[in-house]
């Protein structure tokens, strides 16, 4: 039998990848809000902090993934434990992926600077940022919960998202088709559009891992998709 000293170091090296997976997510969250709302607002000094973030996440996600390594090695967990640590793994790995998608955002700051976003694209942009932003808190959220129902329920509430994007990509086609000096700037707000949607990509692969961490298999069925983008790409090519 494992002595009470040995269980209680196993149990804080646990507690210590989950505070570090919500410090990184409530990093990632900050940096892909402050992305938006450089953005929008023509703010460098925001975008560049927002860049300057993204060395610090890299780092947590680094500290993450040896101390992971670590405990599988001094503890050869089984099941449960194994699945915790192996989530822990992919979750972080998720969450690098935002804040680099808050970072790709910011660094278009610059480039969209001169012509400024247009206010009715400056809205889409934040409110598909908003409903993005707010199933990644509330993954986040059921992280430490660790609610099997919430973070399905969390999966199949992407197709939102999606639509949402598609009606993006729809006004910023009709913008470029009206005027070609849109062009440059529609383009790289259609990027940035495609980063937000992606962090509700990602916040789903979390609700996905803790779904798994939670009950030993992954969700049954594909999620929902909704994104007709490189329909309607196609169509208007």
């Amino acid at each position: 039998m494992p002595s009470t000293h040995i269980l209680s170091a196993y149990d804080e090296e646990l507690q210590y990848l989950a505070r570090r997976i919500s410090e990184m997510g409530g990093l990632a969250e900050q940096m892909c809000a402050q992305g938006v709302r450089a953005l929008v607002n023509s703010d460098a000094a925001l975008a560049q902090k927002v860049i300057s973030d993204d060395v610090i996440l890299d780092q947590m996600e680094r500290e993450i993934g040896e101390k992971a390594i670590v405990t599988i090695a001094k503890r050869q967990p089984m099941a449960g434990d194994l699945r915790e640590i192996i989530g822990t793994l992919r979750i972080a790995a998720d969450l690098e992926r935002v804040g680099d998608l808050g970072k790709n955002t910011a660094k278009r700051v610059i480039a969209v600077q001169s012509g400024g976003v247009p206010r009715k694209l400056a809205r889409g942009l934040e409110h598909l940022s908003e409903l993005a932003l707010e199933q990644l808190k509330e993954v986040l959220d059921v992280y430490v919960t660790r609610s099997p129902e919430k973070a399905e329920a969390i999966r199949l509430r992407d197709e939102e998202i999606d639509a949402m994007y598609t009606s993006l990509f729809r006004e910023l086609l009709t913008y470029m088709m009206e005027d070609p000096r849109n062009i440059t700037s529609c383009t790289h707000l259609l990027f940035c559009a495609k980063n937000i949607e992606r962090i509700g990509d990602h916040a789903t692969n979390i609700a996905e891992t803790i779904f798994y961490i939670t009950t030993g298999h992954a969700p049954e069925g594909e999620r929902p998709k909704d994104d007709t983008s490189n329909t309607l790409g196609a169509v208007n090519s």
